[in-house]
This record gives C-alpha cells, sequence and structure tokens, in this order.
C-alpha cells in the first residue's frame, strides 16, 4: 500500500494499461533523483536560474505521483528563486523534499519490479 506517493492520477491516464503506469514510475526512479541533485547543487550555489528550472522540471511528477506536501514546498523553492534567495529557510525545505521523494522512491521500487 502506498503511503509516501500515490498513483491515481498515473492511473487515470494509463487507462488501463499498466506497463504504462510501470514505465512512468520506472522513469520517475531513474530520473527524479539526478534532478534533485542538481537542484541541492543550484541551491548550494546560488544559481537561481537552474534552482528554477529544476525546481519547475520536478513539480508535475510531483503532483502526478500524487506528493502534495513535496509539490507545495517546489513551489516555495521556485518562489526563492524569484526572491533571489532571500529566504533563509529553503535548505529546510529542500531537505523536506529530497526526504519525501526518497521514501517514495524507496517504497515504489518496493511496489513494483524496478
Amino acid at each position: 500500500m502506498a503511503i509516501n506517493y500515490n498513483l491515481a492520477k498515473v492511473f487515470a491516464l494509463a487507462d488501463g494499461d499498466t506497463d504504462f503506469v510501470l514505465k512512468i514510475a520506472r522513469i520517475f526512479v531513474a530520473e527524479i533523483p539526478k534532478d534533485l541533485k542538481e537542484l541541492e547543487l543550484a541551491i548550494k550555489e546560488k544559481d537561481h536560474a537552474n534552482a528554477f528550472l529544476f525546481a519547475h522540471k520536478i513539480k508535475p511528477s510531483l503532483e502526478l505521483f500524487g506528493m502534495l506536501i513535496a509539490h507545495d514546498d517546489i513551489i516555495l523553492i521556485e518562489s526563492w528563486c524569484h526572491l533571489k534567495g532571500k529566504r533563509k529557510e529553503i535548505a529546510a525545505t529542500f531537505e523536506s523534499i529530497k526526504l519525501q521523494i526518497n521514501k517514495a522512491i524507496k517504497e515504489i521500487k518496493k511496489d513494483y519490479p524496478i
């Protein structure tokens, strides 16, 4: 049973195609950690343009996987980018997203043959 993610939107898009669901889950597990590392680096370097790019790239996947808190947090990071790093709590926000994503990936790997 999924606790850290929800594939309801993926199943709705799949229209009964379980191979499609598995493919989307595999892409999430393979690509999101790479993007997360790039986001982390951009935040550390206060590279607001790249931080926004990767936050914006990750955001739809969080919504698609029903990770609503992480989705809200990534919106905060996008805002931080627009404010040019004037928000001190951004490091904690990023760590929260990272933890949520890592929990979801671990659970997806447990739930699906990935």
